[in-house]
């Protein structure tokens, strides 16, 4: 299969984000996508990934620009307060420990500084390696390079050194329906996804955490602030019972990390679908030359 895709491609190199997006998704998932009519929530974010380029979406994933945007929403007590940011880390740390350095234009770029006892030229080469590098373009990630690499220094908001729980809302058309959460992200990492009205939807593989006492507010955020937008992921902390905002995500784990259940993926994408009925064609520029493979 993959050997006759790449030969259909050979001759067209137009085609090759449309390649790579359908041999990851075959790598991680075991087949294939469905692009033509994706249904499954994965393969809307790889439909997503080929085809929305809409305007909005670079500053609302832009880490520093979209405090600005959350405070004029919610207000400035969501959001978490900028120490610093630039392009280049000062020769030493000026901010008193703990605080996290983190990338404006990428995921998963981040250090933690909880005391004094770092080695900041290794969070400095870190930074670096973060700003040479056009975040998500081997996965097609389009928003992430339309967003100004740099560089933030934010307070840490954990307590007593422990990473805050992440609280991951999916809003499909201003509307919450799905709620992941992220255990022990320092250790034994796991999530469990809960409906909005916090009943366990994944397979269960430890016990369930309880709601945050701000479930509610989380959610009211999260619809003002996708209320515009046919699919955001709206992520939260709670801290001392009091939501904070973290961040808004598009392309959730990539459209590469399988559910478990399974059915889950086709229940989540018909959220997606009941907001979107008709995907536009994954391409414009498809034409006859869609591989037949896909």
């Amino acid at each position: 299969m993959i050997a006759s895709l790449m030969a259909q491609l050979a001759d067209t190199p137009e085609l090759l984000p449309l390649a790579r997006v359908s041999l990851t998704y075959l790598w991680r998932h075991g087949k294939l996508p469905d692009l033509r009519a994706p249904t499954t929530f994965t393969e809307l974010v790889q439909h997503r990934k080929l085809n929305d380029r809409d305007p909005r979406l670079p500053m609302l994933a832009d880490k520093v620009a979209v405090k600005a945007h959350v405070a004029d929403r919610l207000g400035g007590e969501w959001v978490i307060p900028t120490l610093w940011h630039g392009t280049r880390l000062p020769d030493a740390p000026q901010w008193p420990a703990p605080f996290v350095v983190k990338s404006r234009h990428g995921c998963n770029q981040n250090a933690f500084v909880l005391d004094d006892d770092i080695d900041w030229p290794a969070i400095r080469r870190a930074s670096r390696r973060w700003m040479g590098t056009r975040y998500g373009g081997w996965l097609d990630e389009w928003l992430y390079g339309a967003i100004p690499r740099g560089l933030l220094v934010e307070p840490f908001v954990g307590e007593a050194g422990r990473l805050p729980l992440d609280y991951k809302l999916y809003v499909f058309g201003g509307r919450v329906e799905y709620i992941q959460v992220h255990l022990d992200r320092a250790g034994a990492h796991r999530w469990v996804l809960f409906d909005r009205d916090w009943a366990r939807v994944s397979t269960p593989t430890g016990d369930d955490p309880a709601p945050p006492v701000s479930l509610s507010a989380m959610i009211a955020a999260a619809e003002t602030l996708g209320e515009d937008i046919d699919f955001v992921r709206a992520d939260f902390y709670e801290i001392a019972g009091r939501p904070m905002f973290g961040e808004l995500t598009f392309y959730p784990g990539s459209g590469l990390d399988p559910f478990d259940p399974p059915a889950l993926d086709a229940r989540i994408g018909a959220s997606w679908l009941r907001v979107r009925p008709a995907p536009a064609p994954a391409s414009a520029d498809w034409g006859d030359g869609v591989p037949s493979a896909i």
